[in-house]
């Protein structure tokens, strides 16, 4: 059974929307899930409908203009949180883990390949997620001097339970998964977690991969795809 993790943007104590990470557009989110775009009263409806975490980018952080930390432990105890607040380093993981279930390693923020393997020997890998972060085809990594194919390599090393493939260019978009980086991550399958423009139509070929994990956002919020 295919599992729908609820994504939430969080900016300024509010959750927020937008497209194709342009963070300097995002407005207030609009979700079946709530009247307002207060992020407690979301979570509550998301798990009253079956959401068993969610995933949760605190742009501020990321952004490094503040955190949204005090309201994602509150989050936190609602739902497991599975944080993406831009960690760069293993100094910062030490410090986030208090605040979330798991935290996101992303290859966007990732200060080094030497950081990464800091990471993952120091914290049980139950409490990690590496995010392949894909932006216009190409891994994004602005810090880390590695391609897409050698980076496969290093994830067969570093063998964790979960991995979110992420297509950046799509997010908020809903035009669909891009199926041929799909191809490109098979060997993976079984920790695939698949993000980025996700719709209904999508569902169906992605189960038919093997993969049974997918970030949503905007479908969930405007009703397109359920979680149950």
């Amino acid at each position: 059974m295919m599992e729908i993790i609820p994504v939430l943007d969080l900016m300024q104590g509010y959750a927020v929307s937008g497209q194709s990470g342009n963070r300097d557009k995002y407005t207030p989110l609009k979700t079946i899930y709530s009247s307002s775009s207060d992020p407690i009263s979301i979570t509550r409806a998301l798990k009253e409908n079956g959401a068993r975490r969610i995933y949760i980018a605190d742009l501020d952080m990321i952004e490094k203009k503040g955190s949204n930390l005090d309201l994602i432990n509150k989050i936190n105890h609602l739902l497991p949180v599975t944080l993406d607040c831009g960690l760069p380093h293993l100094e910062s993981f030490e410090f986030a883990l208090d605040f979330a279930y798991q935290l996101i390693i992303a290859t966007e923020t990732l200060e080094s390949l030497e950081e990464l393997d800091k990471i993952i020997h120091k914290f049980p890998t139950s409490r990690l997620v590496l995010s392949v972060d894909i932006k216009d085809g190409e891994l994004y990594a602005p810090k880390l001097n590695i391609d897409l194919d050698a980076f496969q390599d290093k994830i067969r090393e570093l063998n964790l339970p979960e991995i979110i493939l992420l297509n950046l260019s799509q997010v908020g978009t809903q035009k669909g998964y891009d199926m041929n980086l799909l191809e490109k991550f098979t060997d993976f399958k079984q920790s695939l977690i698949l993000g980025g423009g996700i719709t209904p139509d999508d569902l169906r070929k992605i189960s038919q991969y093997g993969i049974n994990k997918v970030l949503v956002g905007s479908a969930l919020h405007k009703g397109l795809i359920s979680l149950r």
